[in-house]
């Protein structure tokens, strides 16, 4: 049987890119923040947790990683629809790619995104880097956010179960879940999704933490049927970004580590289902400045891995691929708009003239 794919020239990864060395990570931000007029001080000072790994951010490697175990499924599948990489901020651009494509007689293009959940910084802005980038006569279709897809949560249910059995077997029988995501502004959070859908309306509402929500909910309850004890959970945030004035979503996940620590808890598992990857939001964020957090606190911690090319994640994200191809369908016109009110923020990887946050989605 013919798949889906073949009426595709080519399907493209879309991410979001990181620096390959030092000498890239000032660029690399400039890209970033380009139109926002912030010095390259305050850039250096971001680019500073990038010295901390050598200067690379482990968001390329990831993105080889991931197109090669894309491509091992697709040739399990019989499917030889070529498979490309482009990003937003960094080599291999988009732009670049879609002209290359279109150079060597392409027509049709799918993209998938590295973004699991729906934003405005996690589909829409995709979106408009599309059609930005688009050269004439190239139609460029895009696969819809895969955040509850059955794939994604297999590989994330993998993953905390492994971190709750670790600690278990430490002597923890009931560590208490940390759920992480990406924060972004309220107001983003909000408009997540299509207009006028039930979780537009909730406080703070929205499809992204609706959805995150379900994920976590989903994981715990497959957990409960293990015949462990019932474990609690929440869903918290890292990488808050942008002027202090401007709500982001919280809470923190330090501020919840020592919320936990005064409630008695000493074991947690930190599970970032927020993340397609281990890029460096994760290994900054959670593998420094939260285990610090932790460790200050006497709290015994497990950072579960992300989706990564989990072989649950990667056949479930060819599945994605081909229903899409059998049935393109667009994100609606009103679905997570772009923010009007204050500053534009950087593309849910934080905003590095807000805070000491660093890009890197």
């Amino acid at each position: 049987m013919t798949s889906p794919l073949a009426s595709y020239d080519a399907v493209v990864l879309l991410s979001f890119g990181g620096p390959e060395r030092q000498e890239d990570v000032l660029p690399f931000l400039r890209n970033v923040t380009r139109g926002k007029d912030i010095p390259d001080e305050r850039l250096a000072v971001v680019g500073q947790h990038y010295a901390m790994f050598g200067g690379r951010s482990p968001i390329n490697d990831q993105n080889r990683a991931l197109l090669a175990s894309l491509r091992s499924e697709l040739d399990r599948r019989d499917i030889d629809v070529p498979l490309v990489w482009g990003n937003r901020n960094w080599a291999p651009y988009l732009a670049d790619t879609l002209a290359e494509l279109a150079a060597g007689g392409a027509r049709r293009a799918l993209v998938v995104a590295t973004s699991a959940f729906p934003s405005y910084s996690g589909c829409r802005q995709y979106i408009e880097d599309i059609a930005g980038a688009c050269p004439e006569g190239l139609q460029v279709d895009k696969v819809l956010p895969f955040g509850l897809a059955p794939g994604f949560l297999a590989a994330n249910l993998a993953a905390v179960r492994a971190g709750v059995e670790e600690l278990r077997g430490e002597g923890h029988p009931r560590p208490h879940v940390l759920f992480v995501a990406h924060s972004i502004p309220m107001s983003m959070a909000r408009t997540s999704g299509p207009e006028g859908s039930p979780e537009r309306t909730g406080n703070p509402g929205g499809a992204y933490v609706a959805q995150l929500e379900q994920v976590g909910d989903r994981i715990l309850a497959e957990l409960a049927e293990d015949g462990g004890p019932v474990l609690n959970g929440d869903l918290v945030f890292c990488s808050r970004s942008g002027p202090p004035a401007v709500p982001w979503l919280e809470p923190d996940v330090n501020d919840a580590l020592r919320d936990l620590a005064g409630r008695g808890v000493d074991a947690v598992v930190l599970a970032p289902i927020g993340f397609v990857s281990d890029h460096m939001e994760v290994v900054y964020d959670l593998d420094v400045e939260a285990a610090a957090t932790a460790a200050e606190l006497g709290i015994t911690v497990r950072r579960t891995p992300t989706a990564g090319t989990h072989p649950a994640f990667v056949a479930g994200l060819v599945d994605q691929l081909e229903a899409a191809a059998a049935d393109p369908v667009a994100c609606p016109a009103g679905c997570c708009p772009r923010p009007e009110r204050g500053r534009r923020p950087v593309a849910a990887g934080g905003d590095p003239a807000g805070s000491h946050r660093h890009p890197g989605y």
